[in-house]
């Protein structure tokens, strides 16, 4: 098939530059074609799915494969050729022409029938099954239309159909219905009851109809599609309701879908649930403002009841269309493969609908690169002129083109998938353009893994212009990506040019730490300060190596530093963490502070040391360290708070020496605060002590009114009272005295409260006691008398055994204590009440009898 030139294009739009991608694609039929129409003209095809019959002015009928060669010729007439039939199986041709001739034939047999009519015969028609023996029928007509059948002894019988009404113009045979179209109109006939079921008349009379000939169509074997100047209609062939029939045929027809085109029709065809249209154009020029054959117009159209919606549409430049007329134009189609052939004298064209190849053949000539790809990866399994991986190279070459470097990086990860070779080359694509850091990005890490070269010069690119780039790939990519060592080494350049770089100070730590230099790497993160010091000691197990750099870890993050030395004692011993921070000892303080609020014993050979160090580093720490510490030398923490003069520490000090006086001297003298002196004493819980403070108070008024306010649940008020000595001025001395009256109210109104729920409780229990005393308690032979040890119970029961002459008594008490009465002894007392002797010599408290058993 021969390709569209830009002279010659078949498918040029009227709108060139429309976005809209057309919906079918044409080619030239060429080969043994355009040899053909070199020299003769076509007059009409039919198409056949395995071949195609082409009918020429000069008489001659050429049988084509369907790229266009030769396969056969025909020299039917001289004149032109009018109609070609065809039956399904492609066995049987019927042929006439413009002499009158009629042959109907077999292709490959010898069945032949010749007749010569006086006049042109338009149309022909053989039945769709003429292969078949009781089916040698066809049809053929000039003014009338004539139905030939073989009979007996091979003769054909010629039976007329329909005359009257001029020439006929077209004719198309469906199964058992015949359509054709004279000068007045479409009829049908019914072939099984040979009646004509219906007459379609033509809407615009003025035409000519040799002019503008009638298009007919079967969609299928009910529906046709008529066209005619510039009118469409689609009819549907219907069964009649029996109650309907009378006199009338079996079938109707109705017309479904009625509309109108803007041109002349010449031909007609069905695409799915849509109409192909082939339109006869004019128009007006612009040169000679004369009226002029067009382009043909072939159109996709969806039918509506009253109108149609156009689709697409395409002008097809064919060859010799300024003289054309509308009767030179022919639509004809294979139903099979939807491909639809446009026939001119001088050309055949053939449209076909675009696949999905075309669609990103469209897409790429649009430059929608991300569309094609999208396209081609859903119908991977389909398409055949294409590869995803050709489309996607040539989006990034796109993208590349446009300045869009990342996005083009980006797509290289889908694209290239892993393909090593094209990933090197993409690379050194974007190195000539001076993009690597575009790329750098999107390098595959693993799977597939490109040549070390390449990371390496990735590497080089950053180092030379972007330190921090640099650092982020270090830090992003694996190790064994490239030749650590000539990154190593390269960086160590640098630094000789600018040694106090921090970002590639800490990018050469990283590398040595790839490289399992761990020494060097902490060194450098210690310099630095860097916060992945801990993690790469923890990860690494470094301590040994920073045995000696514990100051140094300390002057970082000493929170940290202190958590992890703890954490692993077992690795740096306390000893030689205490005696590396010897001459730091405010570092000290708070290495031993968390020790020993993770344990109070572990450092206890140096809570001495730490006395002095809380004292000089952490004095709000003292107190409770003092409280929690039980390994504090006292006297040593006395000496130090008595020469720093922490009153409080003292205070506490000596109190648990047990020298209170002392301590209650000091709050009251050094720190003059009558409420801890009072707290103080409430601690202490001891007479003498109240009573010093009371002494010591008595000739000061704040502190009498302090006392008054809380000594009243402690010591009696009225010891204090008596002591004041008249004439003295003591502040708020109504109200401390109010308090005093009303804590002693409180106190009263408690106590009779509590008395009111012990009485209660005291008699709700004793009647919870009485009840349960009163139950009767279960006596069986698994008892055992706890004096003698035997059963508690006769073998033989004198209730069930009303015979037995020995009779029996138990005592029960109510610690359920069970014995006979006669290994009970004798009570001494005139007291009818009895104890149980185990309960009593346990002194768990008397247990009075409560059930005897008698016989």
């Amino acid at each position: 098939q021969e390709t569209r030139s830009d002279e010659e294009s078949t498918d040029e739009s009227e709108e060139d530059e429309s976005e809209e991608e057309p919906k079918l694609k044409y080619e030239r039929l060429s080969n043994g074609v355009t040899e053909i129409l070199q020299k003769d003209a076509a007059s009409c095809m039919t198409v056949h799915e395995k071949f195609l019959a082409l009918g020429t002015h000069y008489g001659k009928v050429y049988l084509l494969d369907v790229q266009g060669n030769i396969t056969q010729k025909f020299d039917v007439s001289p004149v032109k050729i009018n109609q070609i039939s065809l039956d399904e199986s492609g066995e049987h041709m019927g042929v006439c022409s413009e002499d009158g001739k009629v042959q109907v034939f077999g292709l490959y047999s010898a069945e032949e029938f010749h007749e010569t009519f006086d006049c042109p015969i338009k149309i022909v028609a053989v039945h769709p099954q003429f292969v078949r023996s009781h089916f040698k029928q066809f049809v053929t007509g000039g003014k009338k239309l004539l139905l030939y059948e073989r009979g007996w002894m091979n003769r054909w019988k010629p039976s007329v159909l329909h005359e009257g009404e001029g020439n006929i113009r077209n004719v198309k045979w469906r199964g058992h219905l015949i359509a054709w179209a004279n000068n007045m109109g479409v009829k049908i006939l019914d072939m099984i009851s040979k009646q004509r079921i219906t007459n379609v008349p033509r809407d615009d009379i003025s035409l000519r109809p040799d002019m503008y000939p009638c298009s007919l169509c079967w969609k299928d074997n009910l529906t046709l599609i008529i066209g005619w100047g510039n009118s469409v209609k689609i009819c549907s062939v219907k069964e009649r309701h029996a109650s309907e029939m009378r006199d009338l045929p079996n079938r109707y027809v109705e017309i479904v879908f009625q509309f109108e085109t803007e041109f002349h029709i010449s031909g007609l065809a069905p695409l799915c649930d849509q109409l192909v249209v082939l339109s006869y154009v004019k128009e007006i020029s612009e040169k000679t403002e004369v009226e002029c054959c067009a382009r043909p117009r072939l159109d996709i159209v969806q039918p509506l009841p009253e109108s149609c919606e156009e689709i697409s549409s395409d002008a097809l430049t064919v060859r010799g269309f300024q003289e054309n007329e509308c009767r030179d134009y022919h639509l004809e189609y294979s139903e099979g493969e939807s491909l639809f052939y446009i026939i001119s004298p001088r050309d055949v064209v053939v449209a076909k609908e675009r696949d999905q190849d075309d669609h990103i053949d469209w897409l790429l000539e649009k430059k929608k690169y991300e569309e094609a790809l999208m396209a081609a990866e859903i119908s991977q399994k389909t398409i055949k002129k294409h590869k995803i991986l050709d489309i996607g190279l040539a989006y990034i070459n796109h993208l590349v083109e446009k300045g869009e470097y990342d996005l083009a990086a980006r797509k290289c990860q889908k694209i290239l998938g892993k393909n090593t070779d094209l990933w090197e080359f993409e690379v050194y694509k974007f190195k000539e353009i001076g993009q690597l850091k575009a790329i750098s990005r999107y390098l595959p890490r693993r799977d597939p893994v490109l040549k070390p070269l390449i990371y390496e010069m990735v590497l080089h690119e950053f180092l030379e212009s972007d330190y921090e780039g640099f650092a982020t790939l270090i830090k992003e990519w694996p190790g064994d990506l490239y030749n650590n060592t000539i990154i190593v080494q390269a960086v160590v350049d640098h630094l000789k040019k600018d040694p106090q770089n921090r970002t590639l100070l800490r990018t050469l730590a990283e590398l040595y730490t790839y490289d399992q230099r761990y020494g060097r790497a902490l060194e450098i993160y210690l310099t630095l300060r860097h916060k992945d010091v801990f993690q790469l000691i923890h990860k690494h197990n470094l301590f040994s190596s920073i045995r000696d750099k514990i100051v140094l870890l300390m002057d970082f993050d000493a929170e940290k530093a202190v958590d992890m030395l703890l954490d692993n004692e077992d690795k740096i011993s306390i000893d030689r963490v205490v005696e590396e921070l010897e001459n730091r000892p405010e570092l000290q303080h708070v290495y031993l502070h968390k020790l020993f609020k993770r344990d109070h014993h572990k450092g206890q050979r140096y809570h001495e040391k730490q006395i002095s160090l809380y004292a000089e580093y952490d004095r709000p720490n003292l107190l409770p360290f003092l409280r929690d510490s039980t390994h504090c030398p006292l006297e040593k923490a006395l000496e130090i708070c008595q020469q720093r003069n922490f009153v409080e520490e003292t205070v506490y000090l000596l109190s648990r020496m047990g020298n209170s006086r002392s301590a209650l001297k000091m709050i009251m003298e050094e720190l003059h605060d009558v409420d801890k002196a009072i707290e103080f004493a409430k601690e202490q819980d001891d007479g003498e002590l109240w009573e010093d403070l009371i002494l010591y108070s008595i000739d000061k008024p704040p502190f009498i009114t302090g006392l008054l306010n809380n000594i009243g649940t402690h010591v009696d008020p009225i010891l204090l009272i008596h002591r004041i000595k008249e004439g003295m001025e003591i502040p708020n001395l109504r109200d401390s005295l109010v308090k005093i009256l009303q804590d002693y109210n409180l106190q009263i109104l408690l106590r009779e409260g509590c008395k009111k729920i012990l009485v209660a409780d005291s008699l709700s229990l004793l009647k919870k006691m009485h009840r349960t005393q009163m139950k009767g308690v279960l006596v069986d032979e698994e008892n055992i008398c706890e004096s003698c040890l035997s059963p508690i119970l006769p073998s033989v029961l004198p209730f069930l055994f009303p015979n037995a002459s020995k009779s029996f008594s138990v005592v029960v008490f109510h610690c359920r204590h069970m014995f006979h009465k006669e290994c009970l002894p004798v009570s001494n007392t005139v007291s009818p009440v009895q104890f149980c002797n185990i309960c009593s010599a346990k002194h768990r408290g008397p247990g009075s009898a409560i059930l005897e058993m008698k016989k």
